[in-house]
């Protein structure tokens, strides 16, 4: 009977990420839920390019597929990194720079504005400003603000996402720039997020960009 109960969630669960629909998505794990339901067979991670593959509910990046090298490929006990092998949902405009713009982030971190913020929870659950990113690169990406490194190398083989570790800057390949433009100007009209002039400047360059 058990065995038979727990069988029944997980066919249930199953059945309800996948007729799940946008205007039902009021947290980030519905959001991942939502968006690993309807990926398109044919999508690849945001940064870098690679395939993605389906194994059961969990989705890897074909490495092969985009030339991708990891920056650490083990862990500092010998392990495999797992980041690198597993596609995670990354936020453009990262979830600590939209919500330490407001109080409840002022006043207790991420974990408190997810307990007392409506207002958090709905731009934390945005599919508009999500996207499947290698773990690796989502992990090292962290809130670190998007800019122009033409002084760095790409730090992924052929991946080109350059990443200023010391003064926290990105520089995202070419292919994902507008789409990157796109998301914060999303978020300044849906939400109010303040956006700096400098940053501004950028995301209108990257519009245009041919």
């Amino acid at each position: 009977m058990r065995l038979f109960f727990f069988c029944f969630l997980l066919i249930s669960f199953a059945l309800s990420a996948k007729n799940l629909s946008v205007e039902d998505i009021d947290n980030f794990s519905q959001a991942k839920r939502y968006l690993r339901a309807n990926l398109p067979k044919n999508a690849k991670t945001f940064y870098c390019g690679c395939d993605i593959i389906r194994k059961g509910k969990k989705l890897e990046p074909d490495l092969a597929s985009c030339g991708y090298a990891a920056r650490n490929p083990e862990l500092k006990n010998g392990k495999p990194n797992p980041r690198v092998h597993r596609v995670e949902w990354e936020h453009i405009v990262s979830a600590w720079e939209f919500g330490h713009q407001l109080q409840c982030w002022q006043d207790g971190g991420r974990k408190n504005c997810m307990k007392q913020s409506d207002l958090f929870r709905r731009m934390e659950a945005d599919i508009n400003n999500l996207v499947p990113a290698i773990g690796e690169v989502n992990g090292d990406r962290s809130n670190y603000k998007f800019a122009m490194l033409p002084h760095l190398k790409p730090l992924y083989g052929q991946c080109e996402v350059k990443i200023d570790f010391k003064n926290k800057l990105v520089e995202p390949p070419k292919r994902a720039r507008k789409q990157i433009a796109q998301a914060y100007f999303y978020m300044e009209k849906t939400y109010g997020l303040s956006i700096s002039n400098k940053q501004r400047q950028l995301f209108n360059a990257w519009l245009n960009e041919r």
